[in-house]
Formats: C-alpha cells, sequence, structure tokens
C-alpha cells in the first residue's frame, strides 16, 4: 500500500522576497494614488470657490463702472458739458485685407500685430508706439473699442490660448491656470478681467466674414462709409456680425 502524499497548505508556501517587495510597492502606490485624488479634490472644490467668488466680485465690479459712467454722463448733461470717456485702454483689431501690392513696412506691422490672414483679430494694448503702428497699416484693418460684452463673446466662442507656441482650445479653466498662473489668472472670467495683460496669451481669433458681407470693398475709410480704419465703439457691431 502506497503512503499518503500530504498537499502543502499556502501557509507553507514560501513567498519570494522580491514578490514581496513588489505587492509592498504596489500598495503603497496606490495608497499615494488615492491621496493624491483625494488632494485633488479637495483643492478643486477650494479653487471652484475662489473663481465664484472672483466671478461676483467682478460683476458688482462692471456694474459699478456702468452706474459711474451713467452718473458723469448726467452730471456733464445738467451742467450743461459734455462728457468725454477715458481713453480706451484697448482695441480690437481685425484684418480685412490681403497682401497684394501692400509695401514691406506695413506687411511687418501686419505679422508684429500677428494679423497673418484677413478675418483674423487681436487684441491690441492702445500705447503711442501701438497707434503709430495701427495709422501706418489702416488701410488694411477695422479697429475700435471693444466693450465687455464684445470681450466675453469672443473668449467663450472662439477663443484659443498660445501654449508652449501651440494653438489650445480653452476648453477648461486648467489650460489657462498652467499659463497664466503666475499673474494670479485661474480662468475664463480671470481672462475676460484682465485681457490687458493676457492679449499675448490668446492665439489670434479667427473670424467669418460679415454678415451681408463688406460695404465697400474695404477700400474707404469708415468715417467715409467704407470699411477700414477706428470704428471706436462700432466695433462691437462689427465683431458680433463676424463672430
Amino acid at each position: 500500500m502506497a503512503p499518503a502524499t500530504t498537499v502543502p497548505s499556502a501557509t507553507d508556501i514560501e513567498v519570494p522576497e522580491t514578490l514581496l517587495k513588489k505587492r509592498k510597492q504596489n500598495e503603497k502606490a496606490r495608497e499615494e494614488k488615492l491621496a493624491a485624488v483625494a488632494a485633488a479634490r479637495k483643492a478643486s472644490k477650494a479653487k471652484r470657490k475662489v473663481i465664484f467668488k472672483r466671478a461676483e466680485a467682478y460683476v458688482k465690479e462692471y456694474l459699478s463702472k456702468e452706474r459711474e459712467e451713467i452718473r458723469l454722463k448726467r452730471a456733464a448733461r445738467q451742467a450743461g458739458n459734455f462728457y468725454v470717456p477715458a481713453q480706451a485702454k484697448v482695441y480690437f483689431v481685425i484684418r480685412i485685407r490681403g497682401i497684394n501690392e501692400i509695401a514691406p513696412k506695413p506687411r511687418k506691422i501686419l505679422q508684429l500685430l500677428r494679423l497673418l490672414q484677413i478675418n483674423n483679430g487681436v487684441f491690441v494694448k492702445v500705447t503711442k508706439a501701438t497707434e503709430q503702428m495701427l495709422r501706418l497699416v489702416e488701410p488694411y484693418i477695422a479697429y475700435g473699442e471693444p466693450n465687455l460684452k464684445t470681450v466675453r463673446e469672443l473668449i467663450y466662442k472662439r477663443g484659443y490660448g498660445r501654449v508652449e507656441k501651440q494653438r489650445v482650445p480653452l476648453s477648461n479653466n486648467q489650460v489657462i491656470e498652467q499659463a497664466l498662473g503666475k499673474y494670479d489668472i485661474l480662468c475664463v472670467e480671470d481672462l475676460v478681467h484682465e485681457i490687458f495683460t493676457a492679449a499675448n496669451f490668446l492665439w489670434p481669433f479667427k473670424l467669418s466674414n460679415p454678415t451681408g458681407g463688406w460695404r465697400t470693398r474695404k477700400f474707404k475709410h469708415y468715417v467715409e462709409g467704407g470699411d477700414f480704419g477706428n470704428r471706436e465703439a462700432n466695433i462691437n457691431k462689427l465683431v458680433r456680425q463676424m463672430n
């Protein structure tokens, strides 16, 4: 009769030390991953509160400025004077003509302004130097003073950011924070509020031809019934026709 054989239990089998180490490493990595996810959720929740509070503050600021403008206009009218608004801090500039028969200097300025194609639009900070540049390329552009509604609609509808020289859609606030967090710009509403700081971060806007087309083949100044040149506040109407 053959002797009975005994099967070693699982507890009797010696696990190799390398396998034990690997299990411990995997367990540690899992715990670290869970901790990181929990920390990220907590940070995201805190950031959402900050963003919400900022948005509320911006709304109050915009309303306060609007009321102050109305008050100053009324006071000037009652005193029999004219109210002259402060000079614009930023222009929105749209390229409306191509490069045929364009001189080297205007061509270079359009490149510096990043207006490389027809219907490209950019925000430009108003300085003495930029105003001189705009005058030199005026036959090829339309520009003016964008209001808050225009800035917000452009960024939300057609906004792309420049991230490591790449054109990246502003699909979430993380894109903005990674590029502009050092300026304390964390979200789209921060970007709208600080458009003067962040103008170079925004990729040139690609607009469509205006509804109904251009008025005069773009060869006359706006004040003469044409299309090119400074439209002041009327740039907002043009942007809506092209957005």
